[in-house]
């Protein structure tokens, strides 16, 4: 199957154009409201202050909201390593989800389908690396759950779309709820400041609240069973086998 792109244009984005080599992010969101054509409505809505670039429909139809050149306003306050307001660097991609506030639903296969074809596309054409495909939880972790745990993270992995731990499912089982030390606990958020969560700046560190956010938001992506902002020896895991992959 071809990619098909329809045209449906946002007012909402910077009026100068960026170079084609300042596109280094794809950022996958769920639109995480009731109705789809509400979602679309506010996406192209002058004084929503919010866009991105492709919208994905509940049956896979994939429109064009703001052309790739231009940059959208999706990602908000953001950071991932050293970027910061990564609207400037990303292509933002819509996917229609009622998200956890309505339902939250399991992606539908039509859906997984134009990912799959529009991330190659867009791989293809900016030399994206996979190491930063991401989603908008990772980036705004305090902020964001989209486009959550249900989004296909390792079936898209296996397509060279984004990144994905090659750890068994027999070793993750073990590893379950057992409590870590002090020491490996500290390993852990070393692990997520190397794979891009946390920078050696980020002073929120210390609280309690924001390491709960940024758990949940690994979890959210690369431990999807259980999310429950709690550290295990699973996660360390996880992370370690990441660290390597994000370098």
């Amino acid at each position: 199957m071809s990619l098909k792109i329809i045209s449906n244009y946002s007012p909402n984005f910077n009026s100068k154009k960026r170079k084609k080599n300042e596109i280094k992010f794809l950022i996958f969101h769920y639109t995480g409201m009731k109705k789809e054509s509400e979602a679309i409505k506010k996406l192209t809505n002058f004084e929503s202050d919010v866009s991105c670039h492709y919208f994905i429909k509940k049956g896979g139809e994939t429109l064009v909201t703001v052309p790739d050149l231009y940059i959208s306003w999706h990602a908000g306050k953001s950071q991932w390593k050293n970027f910061k307001s990564l609207n400037k660097y990303s292509i933002g991609i819509e996917v229609s989800n009622p998200g956890h506030n309505f339902n939250y639903k399991k992606f539908s296969k039509n859906q997984v389908q134009s990912i799959k074809k529009l991330s190659k596309f867009l791989i293809k054409k900016y030399k994206i690396k996979s190491k930063n495909i991401l989603g908008h939880s990772d980036i705004a972790p305090e902020r964001k759950k989209d486009p959550g745990e249900k989004f296909p993270w390792k079936e898209l992995a296996k397509q060279n779309i984004g990144l994905w731990h090659s750890i068994s499912a027999q070793t993750l089982r073990k590893n379950r709820k057992i409590k870590l030390d002090k020491v490996s606990d500290k390993m852990f958020f070393n692990n997520l400041s190397k794979i891009g969560y946390i920078t050696k700046n980020n002073r929120d560190i210390s609280n309690r609240k924001f390491k709960d956010y940024i758990v949940k938001a690994f979890q959210r992506r690369f431990r999807q069973e259980l999310i429950n902002g709690k550290i295990d020896r699973e996660c360390l895991i996880i992370s370690e086998n990441l660290a390597n992959k994000f370098k």
